[in-house]
């Protein structure tokens, strides 16, 4: 009862129940365009296909549960929002090294605007290579009724079309919804793959290869997995804050005692879904020149047909994306100048260079240990779906960006509601942060 009256209080707020059924009607229109199949593709030979080949499955597999199924089934939305996830990380990166793109993203919200334009045409860009690549791939292996150039343009202009009315969707969630727009599309996906997942055990459930045992076995994991990444998502670590007092005419300012929440896990979900859409476009690649170069045919499933190396790479992605992301959204040398200026001091490190120095050896600190806690909650159901052999087990990438998206999304709602001084969202109330410290 408590619950349902904290999932009622959503719709007593007129601004929140506005965002809340906006998000959830860009969602049934994302999920429609999912059903919705191009034309000229041999979609029942391409479904068997991914069934039986082993290599083709787990390759369009892992791209299938992000893009909710529609993959696998070549319909119009198969890219999702992959296309300007990697967009994303390329002009995020190329932020970092271009002086002329480093020095527009400092010129405030007209900077913003016109990187986030950059990011839209390198998008249609990687659409349009993901989708030639896709077409190359359904001709090599004999899925298209009239291969040709008329197909290509068709397919690849529908494909593209498709990508880019995600990435505005996502958009609209972003302005007008609840959470980040990207976020909930993956995250929709993801749900939305769980059925067929499930169905899928309970058809090939023959009590030898399949016992209750096993699937007993992995619901406890998942569970575990998923308390185990809430409990860490509110891990921080407190730093002291001291203001200094000031008296400006009649009046004494400052004096009091703050502190700086710096999360175990800074940056959220974002490198996980950063070193997932990283390794698609090279998985494509590979298996693109494997399917049109006789020589090159030991590319095929190079990746993930070896678990030990495609976990391996998963992690070393995720903890590159960590550091980068947390070096990208946190400024140590901005945090110590504001705090300087506020008249703020951390006890026992002087102002200044000293405290930015401080921020910095923190955030590495931390940013290790989160980039460790990512990189193997992201691994560990992978490890263990082969030892299970249960196919139902979501991917540890999947199961950490839905759990991690939740809760972003939950302490959103949540501070709408204490801004309207209803209880949490959780019968608790507020989201609790733990490992802290002062």
């Amino acid at each position: 009862m408590v619950l349902l009256k904290s999932f009622t209080n959503i719709f007593r707020v007129p601004e929140l129940r506005k965002r809340t059924l906006f998000t959830l009607g860009v969602l049934v229109i994302y999920r429609l365009g999912t059903f919705i199949p191009i034309i000229g593709v041999n979609i029942h030979a391409l479904a068997e296909r991914v069934t039986a080949a082993k290599e083709w499955g787990f390759v369009f597999g892992i791209i299938d549960s992000i893009s909710g199924s529609a993959f696998g089934k070549c319909t119009l939305f198969a890219l999702g929002i992959s296309p300007y996830i990697t967009a994303s990380i390329a002009m995020q990166l190329l932020a970092m090294s271009v002086p002329s793109l480093e020095q527009l993203q400092k010129e405030g919200e007209y900077g913003r605007r016109l990187i986030n334009q950059y990011t839209r045409y390198l998008t249609l860009g990687v659409a349009i290579v993901e989708s030639w690549i896709y077409c190359s791939i359904l001709e090599s292996n004999s899925l298209v009724l009239q291969p040709g150039f008329s197909f290509k343009i068709v397919f690849m202009a529908s494909m593209t079309a498709g990508a880019m009315l995600v990435m505005w969707l996502g958009e609209q969630i972003l302005l007008y919804g609840i959470g980040n727009g990207s976020s909930m599309i993956i995250f929709a996906s993801i749900i939305s793959h769980l059925p067929t997942q499930i169905l899928l055990t309970y058809n090939n459930y023959d009590g030898i290869n399949i016992s209750w045992i096993s699937i007993i076995l992995a619901l406890v994991f998942m569970i575990a997995v998923t308390m185990c990444i809430i409990f860490l998502e509110k891990g921080e670590r407190k730093i002291p804050v001291q203001y200094a007092r000031r008296v400006v005419g009649n009046r004494v300012y400052g004096g009091q005692s703050s502190y700086i929440p710096f999360k175990i896990n800074p940056v959220g979900v974002m490198p996980v879904i950063f070193a997932q859409s990283a390794m698609t476009l090279p998985m494509m690649i590979t298996n693109l020149l494997a399917n049109q170069f006789t020589s090159l045919e030991f590319l095929k499933g190079s990746i993930t047909s070896n678990v030990a190396v495609y976990v391996t790479l998963q992690f070393i992605l995720i903890i590159f994306f960590t550091f980068l992301y947390t070096a990208m959204v946190f400024n140590p040398d901005e945090l110590a100048d504001n705090i300087k200026k506020n008249g703020g001091f951390i006890p026992g490190i002087r102002p200044g260079q000293k405290t930015a120095r401080f921020f910095d050896y923190i955030l590495n600190r931390i940013g290790l240990t989160g980039a460790l806690y990512l990189g193997l909650l992201a691994i560990l159901p992978d490890i263990v779906k082969v030892f299970l052999t249960v196919p139902f087990i979501i991917q540890g990438t999947s199961l950490l960006i839905a759990v991690g998206v939740a809760l972003e999304t939950s302490a959103q709602v949540e501070t709408y509601l204490i801004e309207h001084r209803y209880e949490g969202f959780l019968s608790s109330g507020r989201l609790k942060s733990r490992f802290s410290r002062s």
